[in-house]
């Protein structure tokens, strides 16, 4: 089935431009290629099928790169650090697991570039837990507007995030107010360069954003479509009158009129089919 495929060996290029333009002429694989590409190199240790799932993809290492040009490191670099979270993530997709590569290696691509940009921020000395990791990717997109946080605004972005509001506030403070670089070129005599802080990318276009954007599209898509699936029939409708009605929601009183129970039992089969489809959830968060 891959045997069609055309996958050359990369030669060097001499520019970043070449490089895009090389990864984006790798064939796109069908899940079908894909999943037989994935077991060979799952059941036979297949080095070639591992290099054509890896070029397959390198277009979506390209695009989720550029969306972290706006911290002022080469795209170049950004690029290779994210190549090896794809490796990464080849190296440990089951191709059993009902899931795409794609949506796979996103997570690893992401967390090696967040690697490369903590290694080489002055700015993030503070984020060396995950909360604070978290903190310092969201903070700009969760900020309602450009202007200073409120009490109440710290008190809830620090809930969400699991860190201290006085952890909100000094991040906050080092995004507004800039930070000295972290190395002066020799020619540089300015002991208060801003560093690339100064110039983060809009938080319209925040690269956790828009990927969080991407995950609800798939959450209220396929992932509600398979937890209601999970459900039994009378549940489900429960679940779709109470939750997903186009109009009106149903009270749990019509609910019980209806089937001829109390309400308080609709409330208990409510509650049951929520945990239960929070469950089924779970592998699309």
């Amino acid at each position: 089935m891959t045997a069609s495929l055309s996958f050359p060996v990369p030669s060097a290029l001499g520019s970043i431009d070449q490089y895009v333009q090389a990864a984006n002429r790798f064939p796109i694989l069908t899940e079908a290629q894909e999943l037989a590409l994935a077991r060979r190199l799952r059941d036979e240790q297949d080095v070639e099928a591992a290099r054509q799932l890896v070029l397959s993809h390198l277009r979506l290492v390209v695009s989720i790169a550029r969306n972290y040009l706006g911290y002022g490191l080469p795209h170049s670099d950004l690029i290779q650090e994210g190549n090896v979270g794809l490796m990464k993530a080849v190296k440990r997709y089951d191709p059993d697991r009902g899931v795409r590569l794609v949506s796979f290696a996103i997570h690893w691509i992401k967390a090696e570039i967040h690697e490369y940009i903590l290694k080489n921020w002055r700015l993030v000395k503070i984020a060396t837990t995950k909360a604070q990791r978290k903190l310092f990717f969201n903070l700009r997109s969760m900020k309602p507007d450009n202007g200073t946080l409120t009490t109440g605004e710290v008190a809830e972005m620090a809930r969400v995030l699991g860190v201290k509001p006085e952890e909100v506030r000094e991040m906050e403070t080092r995004f507004s107010g800039g930070d000295v670089a972290l190395e002066l070129g020799p020619e540089d005599e300015d002991d208060h360069r801003v560093a690339p802080i100064a110039y983060l990318t809009d938080a319209n276009a925040e690269p956790t954003a828009v990927i969080e954007a991407r995950g609800r599209d798939r959450l209220q898509s396929e992932g509600l479509e398979t937890a209601l699936e999970a459900l039994d029939e009378r549940s489900r409708a429960i679940i779709r009158r109470r939750w997903l009605a186009d109009d009106e929601s149903a009270t749990l009183q019509e609910l019980a009129d209806e089937y001829g129970v109390s309400a308080e039992r609709i409330r208990q089969i409510e509650a049951k089919a929520l945990q239960k489809m929070k469950g089924a959830l779970a592998a699309y968060v």
